[in-house]
Formats: structure tokens, C-alpha cells, sequence
């Protein structure tokens, strides 16, 4: 991206309100995805004016082949899409050009891609600043770029903390934190293991300008046989002023100080029968001073912010039954939506857990990306392909659906008024982009 159009937008900051990272761009309504659940971590985006329907040939500005399926979603600032990609045994970062929908450049990422039941180790999603691109693989690898493609910095983890013993593959996506006081953002990797390794999982700061790790610490669990796995990406929670990186996984919630990785809080409870198989997939969310935490369906925790110690007892604010397995739920702060693995979605509110609607079927599929909010809308997007647009708000009501005709496992990403979704067989930008 050239210098001029990175400084049409401002760096990712934290928000003085609200509980996650939010993006000040000067170009009114314009705003990228940074990371895997958007600018506020979230899954919210506040572009207006997206577009309502689509095909595999209507409404596409651009389609772009895949060599096979991932479950990494679209990283969009300015004129590029950054996507992880796996070919074969190997691995590698492209960067597509925003305008033409081709590679501008790509760069390996090393060998050792496996498909792993539905996931392979392309699975993370880049971050961005609008500066440097970070990716992570399910290998270990972890490699910083300049926007020209210049590789700045390597790391192997499983070769500098052993290795990854997940059941099925490493997949968690780094979170990047800019205004954590460090030149560059500080990314936040967490490895939660225990089905094929004794090693303890633990929790990484690396800064974002040299790869130099400033902390790591092991955050310890009861969790037997397959439950300590997670598959989740830590999220940001602003509270009374202060940052606390929060993480869920090996049956438990924690929430750690960002400068020295010091677990500030607990809360158990995400397994409360300790079923040996509760390895956790969909990520926490944080919104004003409320934490979400899914789990294996049941239950959901909505924790209160600041507690300290084991807050198992004391911060629940409520529980749910019937929340997802895979797809990370998304939230405004007054509604909380969950879309279970077979389409079953639930709006609740979001302050008291109170159901406002629900059981509602989406149509019948499996359903392993996480819907994203946008204009009103939330967009939906099975593996089928098929995205089905539902209105905002206390009523249910299906605005559209929208079928690709290829198997989809990611996420949608939104960006100056375009919908980015990967297939297996090709990346779409759908829309017609926002000057």
C-alpha cells in the first residue's frame, strides 16, 4: 500500500468507551478488518449501504481461486486482502490487490500443512495494523511483513516451547493490541494444549516490531484428556481504564494484565460435568463490562468485569443452555446472538441473558464461520455457502440468503462497503467498494 493511503487511516487505538479495540479512519464511513473478529474484536462492523444479495455470479466485484479450503478469514486494510493459504504440504501469505483481485505478492510460510479433519494448518488469520502484516500457522510459524512484502522477522514456537499437542491441529489466531505502550503493537499468542502433550499451556506477548518475546506465562488447568485444547483467539477487555487480555479454554476463563501476563482472574465452570471432551472452539467476546464465554454448547458464561482471584462464585452475571460450539457469537450490547453448528439461532438480552427469541432455524446446514454485524443486519454464512441475512434486533426476520455453491468454513470480513468470503475455491469481494 502506498504511504498515501496508509495515512488516510488512523492506526488501530483503543477506545476510550467500550470494552474492545475500535478504528478511526479520516474517510467518513470507510473502515477495514484488521483482525479475525473485525476492528473491536467483536464481529461488529459499523459500515451502512452493504450489499443485501448476491451469487457466485451476481453482485461480485471480483473472484479470485483458492487452491484449497481454509478456515482463515479475509484481513482487509486499504488496497490489500491478506489471506493464509495452504497448497498441498506447503503454506503461504498472499496479498490481493484490492482493486484488480489478484496477487500482489505472495510469501512462504514454510511446509508441514496437514488437513486435520475439517481444519489445516492455514487455519489463523493474519493481523494488521495498515503498516506491517503478522501471521501465525498451525506449524508455529510466525512471520511479520512489511506492506512491499519485506519478511521483517521469524519465529518457530514449536521450536523455541516445544510441541503444539492439540487434538486437532493448532488454529487460534494472534490478537494484535496497538496502544499497549509499545512501538509496533504487542500481539498476544496463546498455545491450549494437553490431549497429545504434557507441556502446560501458556500465554505469549511478542512485540510486534522485533518478534522478541516480552513475557510468557503458563496458565495451568485441571482439565483432562481433550478439554484443555482450545481452538479460541484472546480478545481485549477495557475496564475502569485498564486493558486485561482475556482467554478461555482448558475449562476456564481468565482475564491477564497485557504488561506482565499475571493472571488477574478465574472463572471455572465451563465444564461442569468435566466431560473429558470439552475442548472449546468459539472465542470469548468482551462488550462494556460484560465477558461472554462460550463453551461446548453449555453453558455460555456472561461474566461481570472487574473481579479478581477465582470469580467463579461472584461475577456470573447469567448462564445459557443452548449456546454454539463453533460459531463465536456476536454482541451490540443490548442483543447477543448465537448461531449453534446446526443453525439454531437465539437472541438474547444481552445484560440479563433473557431470551428475547429463539429457538429460530436458519436453513438446514452445518454452520462453522461466526456471523458478523453490519447496517442493521447480521450475516450468516454456512458451509454450504449459503449467507443468510437476518435484520438486527429484538424481531427475527430473514432479509436474504445468499448461496456461493462451494463449501465456506471462515468468516465474512467487511470493508469500505464490500463483503470479503472465502470458499474453498475462491475468495469473492462482493459489492462494489466505498471511495
Amino acid at each position: 500500500m502506498a504511504q498515501s493511503t496508509v495515512a488516510t487511516y488512523a492506526r488501530v487505538r483503543l477506545a476510550a468507551v467500550g470494552t474492545a479495540l475500535v478504528v478511526a479512519m479520516a474517510p467518513a464511513g470507510a473502515e477495514p478488518w484488521p483482525q479475525w473478529r473485525g476492528p473491536q474484536l467483536n464481529g461488529i462492523s459499523s459500515e451502512r449501504n452493504l450489499p443485501l444479495t448476491w451469487s457466485s455470479r451476481d453482485n461480485v466485484a471480483w473472484k479470485l481461486a483458492m487452491p484449497e479450503r481454509s478456515g482463515a478469514t479475509p484481513i482487509v486494510w486499504g488496497d490489500l486482502v491478506f489471506v493464509s493459504v495452504g497448497d498441498g504440504p506447503n503454506l503461504s501469505l498472499w496479498a490481493v490487490d484490492r482493486s484488480r483481485g489478484v496477487a500482489r505478492w505472495t510469501r512462504p510460510l514454510g511446509g508441514g500443512n496437514r488437513r486435520m479433519m475439517k481444519q489445516q494448518m492455514s487455519s489463523p488469520s493474519p493481523v494488521t495494523d495498515g503498516r506491517t502484516v503478522w501471521v501465525m500457522t498451525g506449524t508455529g510459524i510466525l512471520k511479520a511483513f512489511d506492506y512491499s512484502g519485506r519478511e521483517l522477522w521469524t519465529r518457530d514456537l514449536q521450536a523455541d516451547y516445544g510441541r503444539f499437542g492439540l487434538q486437532w491441529g493448532y488454529a487460534s489466531s494472534p490478537l494484535l493490541v496497538n496502544g499497549a505502550g509499545e512501538s509496533g503493537g504487542a500481539l498476544f499468542v496463546q498455545v491450549l494444549h494437553g490431549m497429545h502433550t504434557d507441556d502446560p499451556s501458556y500465554l505469549l506477548r511478542i512485540a510486534g516490531a522485533t518478534g522478541k518475546t516480552v513475557w510468557r506465562v503458563e496458565r495451568p488447568t485441571r482439565a483432562r484428556f481433550e478439554s484443555p485444547d482450545a481452538y479460541t483467539t484472546p480478545t481485549v477487555l477495557r475496564h475502569n481504564g485498564a486493558l486485561e487480555i482475556v482467554v478461555t479454554g482448558g475449562d476456564a476463563a481468565t482475564g491477564h494484565d497485557p504488561a506482565t501476563g499475571r493472571e488477574l482472574w478465574r472463572a471455572t465452570g465451563l465444564n461442569p460435568q468435566n466431560d473429558g471432551s470439552y475442548r472449546i472452539v468459539a472465542s470469548p467476546i468482551a462488550f462494556g463490562d460484560l465477558v461472554y464465554a462460550p463453551t461446548r454448547e453449555r453453558p455460555l458464561l456472561a461474566l461481570r468485569a472487574g473481579g479478581r482471584g477465582d470469580i467463579s462464585a461472584t461475577h456470573v452475571a447469567w448462564s445459557f443452555n443452548n449456546g454454539p460450539d463453533v460459531p463465536t457469537p456476536v454482541t451490540d450490547g443490548r442483543y447477543f446472538y448465537s448461531i449453534n453448528d446446526r443453525g439454531i439461532m437465539y437472541c438474547l438480552d444481552a445484560r440479563t441473558g433473557k431470551t428475547v427469541y429463539g429457538p429460530q432455524r436458519l436453513r438446514s446446514a452445518t454452520y462453522s464461520g461466526s456471523p458478523v454485524l453490519a447496517d442493521g443486519r447480521l450475516y450468516v454464512t454456512d458451509e454450504d455457502g449459503v449467507t443468510t441475512v437476518v435484520k438486527a434486533g429484538p424481531a427475527f426476520e430473514k432479509l436474504a440468503e445468499n448461496d456461493l455453491e462451494d463449501y465456506t468454513l471462515s468468516s465474512p470480513a467487511i470493508a469500505d462497503g464490500q463483503i470479503f468470503i472465502r470458499t474453498a475455491s475462491f475468495l469473492y469481494a462482493i459489492g462494489t467498494r466505498r471511495p
